[in-house]
């Protein structure tokens, strides 16, 4: 359910669970996590994330998430471990993201997606906690009362909305999706890997 490729120095990792809307398994996260502990061995510049069919992912799967998947620290394990890659991390969201899922592009350098993308976290409304970094980083990129309205208000934003708030970084079409994001990764493709991870290391 997650499909591992390697080309061209870039590692794109797709989720594919579209009869579920690409919810999330306790398995799948651990085949993600492993996957992303691998790239850095592989001599990748830039890992991609994205999803099958027009959903990037609901979330946690519901029954893993009652089983105690909502609160199991493999959600933050792989978010860190995303976040502390030396190489360029794209998320290419092929369609809505919601829940936990959103730990994984928040963690990424920058976020594109396609115009039917929607964007929401509620957490509040299901009585869980997000992960420990998920509002940190989510307030970095968009703001603390932006934030708040993803994790308190419940709020459900288009993908036009989650551009002009700076969640998102470009919009694409989903033909074209992630060809954008290959090409957006040209340059650190074309480096070296030390030159891709000190200029990384310049952003805070």
């Amino acid at each position: 359910m997650i499909n591992v490729e390697v080309e061209g120095r870039i590692l794109t990792l797709t989720v594919n669970r579209t009869e579920k809307a690409n919810s999330l398994t306790r398995l799948m996260l651990e085949e993600m996590d492993a996957a992303v502990a691998q790239a850095e061995m592989k001599g990748v510049r830039a890992v991609i994330l994205t999803g099958a069919g027009t959903v990037f992912s609901a979330g946690a799967d519901l029954e893993d998430a009652r089983a105690g998947l909502a609160t199991d620290p493999v959600w933050e394990r792989l978010s860190a471990r995303i976040a502390s890659l030396p190489c360029l991390t794209i998320a290419a969201l092929n369609g809505t993201l919601a829940g936990g899922a959103m730990g994984m592009a928040l963690a990424c350098d920058f976020r594109v997606c396609v115009p039917g993308a929607k964007f929401f976290y509620p957490v509040m409304k299901l009585g869980f906690l997000p992960q420990p970094s998920d509002p940190r980083r989510l307030a970095a990129i968009i703001g603390p009362a932006r934030a708040k309205m993803l994790l308190m208000a419940g709020a459900r934003i288009d993908a036009q909305e989650a551009l002009s708030w700076g969640l998102v970084d470009r919009i694409y079409a989903p033909e074209t999706l992630l060809s954008e994001a290959r090409a957006l990764a040209a340059d650190a493709v074309g480096a070296t890997a030390d030159h891709v991870a000190a200029i990384k290391r310049f952003v805070p």
